[in-house]
């Protein structure tokens, strides 16, 4: 099914399948609109259920992926091998089927397991702007929260991601003719292309923060000093404070110029908060790793410069898995797999977690 974040109607449909398998299993759900900057996304659903034991936990999926109607004809689910391949299968309908069946198999064989809360975002392709809320309020609460992107290809879990910071500066100069009368002119485009080296040239400054210009735009025509210049900048970083540094850089630099009377303006959107491995972190990928060794598996960790629902949790303090989906990879892509065989490990490995939120460690 056609899923892309702005398909309202294809987000719908594949809730609507998710929610009725839902029911099927003796989930409550409820559902709600929820709306973006530029109109509604599709709904957001929400499924409880408690299989008697202490302890809550919160698992995340998204509905949504980053492809346009007419794709999943074009390109329909096919196995090749070990793989699954279609859109959106790695991220993260691959992740959907495997906390649905998670909870299954702890039913399924009698095994007490505690309070637990599925959010199924329709919005986390553009950072979750409306589901956020939604998270929030239910991981405030919660012993855990499990992720169900896929996990990386060598099979690890994540641990850790970059926290975004997104930034726009806009420049205003003054208007000349480039021909008659250039020494009138303040050249915001000049301006911009040096905040651009200035920009850049602080990549290196603060270990695992990153600075990209990726958009620059400016001017009219080609015989006109321009008077307006655009850039839009990403950060990423590992930790808070060095994300913090970095957003207090880009204010000390948009307080200055380099071309005579070109005055610059800043507005910085935090998308993200850094996912840092915290204690609770470490410690729940420590529960992780003996309960996959149980079922025979050798599980890693990892940090990844991708952000995701965790970042949110995780900066809550509150202990947060990622990558508990099946392995898979080249998401985004027109090679976008899972890997077949890892579904039914990758499930037992999420379904004994839940089944551990509450437990003592026997």
């Amino acid at each position: 099914m056609d899923s892309g974040t702005g398909s309202v109607e294809g987000v719908n449909e594949v809730v609507g399948r998710c929610a009725e398998w839902l029911r099927t299993d003796g989930w409550s759900i409820d559902r709600h609109a929820v709306d973006g900057p530029s109109g509604p996304f599709g709904t957001l659903a929400v499924a409880e259920q408690s299989g008697g034991a202490p302890g809550t936990t919160v698992l995340i999926g998204h509905t949504d992926t980053v492809f346009p109607d007419g794709t999943a004809a074009a390109r329909p689910l096919k196995l090749d091998g070990d793989r699954i391949l279609g859109p959106g299968v790695c991220d993260m309908k691959g992740g959907l089927v495997s906390g649905i069946l998670a909870v299954e198999a702890l039913r399924a064989t009698g095994t007490a397991f505690g309070r637990v809360i599925f959010v199924l975002n329709p919005d986390e392709e553009v950072g979750s702007p409306a589901s956020r809320p939604f998270i929030k309020e239910r991981a405030a609460d919660a012993d855990v929260v499990f992720v169900l992107e896929a996990a990386r290809e060598n099979g690890a879990v994540v641990t850790a991601r970059k926290g975004i910071t997104n930034a726009r500066m806009e420049f205003a100069g003054r208007a000349a003719h480039s021909g008659v009368e250039p020494q009138k002119g303040r050249s915001a485009v000049l301006e911009a292309a040096h905040a651009t080296i200035a920009v850049h040239a602080l990549n290196g400054r603060w270990d695992g923060t990153t600075f990209n210009v990726g958009v620059s735009a400016g001017g009219t025509r080609v015989n006109v000093v321009p008077e307006h210049a655009t850039l839009t900048i990403e950060i990423r970083s590992t930790d808070e404070a060095s994300l913090k540094a970095g957003e207090e850089e880009l204010v000390q630099l948009a307080g200055r110029s380099v071309v005579p009377d070109v005055t610059t303006t800043l507005e910085l959107s935090r998308e993200h908060n850094p996912m840092e491995r915290s204690e609770g972190i470490a410690a729940l990928f420590a529960r992780a790793r003996t309960l996959a060794g149980h079922l025979g598996l050798a599980l890693e960790e990892a940090a990844t410069g991708g952000a995701s629902d965790a970042n949110t949790t995780a900066a809550m303090g509150v202990p947060t898995l990622d990558g508990l989906g099946p392995v898979g990879g080249d998401d985004h892509s027109p090679a976008e797999w899972i890997q077949r065989s890892s579904v039914v490990p990758r499930t037992a490995l999420l379904a004994a977690l839940i089944g551990s939120v509450g437990a003592t460690p026997e």
